[in-house]
Parts: structure tokens; C-alpha cells; sequence
């Protein structure tokens, strides 16, 4: 039980600070705004992702929120981790920022399972 939780919180973790540290750059740096535009995407869906990602960074640390709303996250991030890689695959971008989004799905993946092992123990 003692791995399973340390295996949880490591992957959470790593996947929290990633979308935590991508917002950050969603907001302060001009370097998203441009590459959004180059993508064709408009600049308020920036913001709208931007803000998704911190809610479910911190709707997956905190352990008092019920599992369906954990549930919302892991499928968003899923969903917005797939779109990224996706994205990236389309427009031919560097191998790097195609994978990158891949490695945040596996995160996320071993975050999961490892929490509905984690909170089944807990009931």
C-alpha cells in the first residue's frame, strides 16, 4: 500500500507542477500567445486552457474532493494532453513537442490507476 501511494503522489505530482508551470507560461509569456496564433487557435482559448489547467492541477492534489470530480480532470487532461500531441503531429512540429504531451499522458495514466488503487484501499 505504501508504493502505491508514494507511486500516486509522484506521478500527480509531476503531472500538477507540469500544468501548474504550463499556465504560468499561458499568462506570462508571449511565446504562447504567438504560438497560438501560429497554430490558429484563438487567444481566448489560451486563456480558457489556461485556466482548466490550474482547476484540475488542483482539483488532483486535493485529496477531500469526491472521485467524480477527480474523474473530470484525469478525462480533461487526458483529452487536452492527446489534442496537444495531436496538434503538434499535424503541423510537424519537432519530435520533442509531439512526445512531450505523450510522456504528461503516461503521468497521468499511472496517476490514475494508482489513485483508484489508493482509494479503494482507503474505503
Amino acid at each position: 500500500m505504501k508504493k502505491d501511494k508514494i507511486i500516486y503522489w509522484l506521478s500527480t505530482a509531476l503531472v500538477t507542477v507540469g500544468m501548474l508551470l504550463s499556465a504560468y507560461q499561458y499568462f506570462n509569456g508571449t511565446y504562447m500567445a504567438e504560438a497560438y496564433k501560429q497554430m490558429g487557435y484563438p487567444d481566448f482559448l489560451r486563456v480558457e486552457i489556461g485556466i482548466a489547467k490550474i482547476i484540475g492541477a488542483i482539483v488532483l492534489l486535493l485529496p477531500v474532493l469526491p472521485s467524480k470530480i477527480k474523474e473530470w480532470a484525469y478525462a480533461g487532461f487526458g483529452i487536452l494532453f492527446f489534442s496537444a500531441a495531436l496538434t503538434h503531429f499535424l503541423l510537424k512540429d519537432p519530435t520533442e513537442r509531439i512526445i512531450t504531451p505523450l510522456v504528461f499522458l503516461m503521468l497521468l495514466i499511472v496517476s490514475n490507476i494508482y489513485y483508484s488503487k489508493v482509494s479503494t484501499k482507503n474505503k
